[in-house]
């Protein structure tokens, strides 16, 4: 009986000094548009995300930021891994592979999970433009910016027109984030789409903890809690 007391007490100790310790971690996608030059055009999307710990989690991501250091050429670069905050993670579990901020020509700030190159190269007559196939219409960057279309991830998804169209019009600079329509029971972009899922690399797919499984099961029943999902988010697509 006296070993079980003592080993109470100890737990009851270390839970609360590991309570009392915990810090504020800033969000650093502020760091790094903080560390930006103000002229700057880029784009930070959410690379992976990682939980470590099985009593004690701590939560991580990574990013893909893709900038122009010399205007017009877009180059990229993979960040370290950061501890974000639990809600953070939570808020963005739904985003891997989207955009969470961007700055463009105008150099207007937006922030918010999107379709990677929506903002600033999707659209943009400088980069490429709108090619018809078969019925249906798709982004082509110019030949030189070929390396941009891999970065963007749209040589294997292609971008179109109506998923374009659909996010300016109803999500773009409103702080929701737009996943697309369903395709396959999958919606087109963010964590749980075909291409996410595809990425055999990641340490999220690699992930088998219990954690991924339980929020892999809340965002199948209900895209919402951690996100929200697209209003337009029904079988099939939307034509041209």
């Amino acid at each position: 009986m006296k070993l079980f007391k003592s080993t109470l007490i100890i737990i009851l100790i270390f839970g609360f000094s590991g309570c009392g310790s915990k810090k504020y971690v800033r969000n650093p996608i502020d760091d790094i548009i903080k560390n930006m030059p103000g002229d700057r055009i880029f784009s930070i999307v959410l690379h992976d995300m990682d939980v470590r710990g099985s009593f004690f989690r701590d939560y991580f991501h990574q990013y893909r930021i893709i900038e122009e250091v010399t205007e017009g050429k877009p180059e990229e670069r993979i960040t370290e891994w950061y501890k974000v905050e639990e809600k953070v993670f939570k808020r963005h579990v739904n985003d891997m592979g989207m955009e969470l901020a961007s700055r463009g020509e105008d150099g207007k700030l937006q922030k918010g999970a999107a379709p990677p190159g929506f903002n600033n190269y999707v659209g943009n007559e400088k980069y490429g433009f709108w090619d018809n196939r078969g019925g249906n219409s798709f982004w082509v960057f110019y030949g030189q910016y070929a390396l941009l279309s891999n970065m963007l991830g749209t040589l294997t998804y292609p971008a179109r027109r109506s998923y374009y169209d659909d996010y300016r019009r109803n999500f773009s600079g409103r702080g929701r984030p737009y996943y697309g329509p369903t395709v396959g029971g999958k919606p087109y972009y963010g964590t749980r789409s075909a291409y996410n899922s595809r990425r055999t690399n990641t340490a999220w797919n690699r992930n088998r903890s219990g954690f991924k499984q339980r929020v892999s099961n809340r965002t199948s029943r209900s895209g919402s809690r951690y996100g929200g999902s697209s209003s337009r988010s029904r079988g099939g697509g939307f034509g041209k």
